[in-house]
């Protein structure tokens, strides 16, 4: 699929990622929007690269989208607050991360692991 240039566009630089928010036209010159998640990935010997994925949005699947999209993140806010809680933004975290999860007797239950699944994977 060939992309036209940018309509019009915004730029969300958050931590490695950055995402990029475009409108576009198609052939028949209406709009849609693409956004584009950009991560910096750098290597040992200081050298760095980007891995991209991108998502069409088409003009039909905006309301619906929309929806989920404020429902999603309603979701997080109201049950985990807006506190960022995670390894990186927080020193003690595996600290706190495993007295939650100690069992009566003092001991971590163990979890299955799983396997982290790249976009590009699929």
């Amino acid at each position: 699929m060939l992309e036209k240039e940018e309509i019009f566009s915004k730029v969300l630089r958050a931590g490695r990622r950055t995402y990029f928010f475009d409108v576009r036209a198609t052939k028949a010159d209406d709009y849609y929007i693409t956004i584009t998640e950009s991560k910096k990935f750098t290597e040992e010997d200081g050298s760095f690269h980007f891995k991209k994925h991108k998502i069409y949005l088409y003009k039909e699947d905006f309301a619906a989208f929309t929806e989920i999209l404020e429902e999603m993140t309603s979701y997080v806010l109201n049950h985990k607050g807006e506190e960022v809680i995670s390894e990186r933004h927080q020193k003690d975290f595996k600290k706190e991360y495993a007295s939650e999860r100690m069992t009566a007797d003092g001991s971590i239950p163990e979890t299955s692991s799983f396997t982290d699944i790249d976009f590009d994977d699929i």
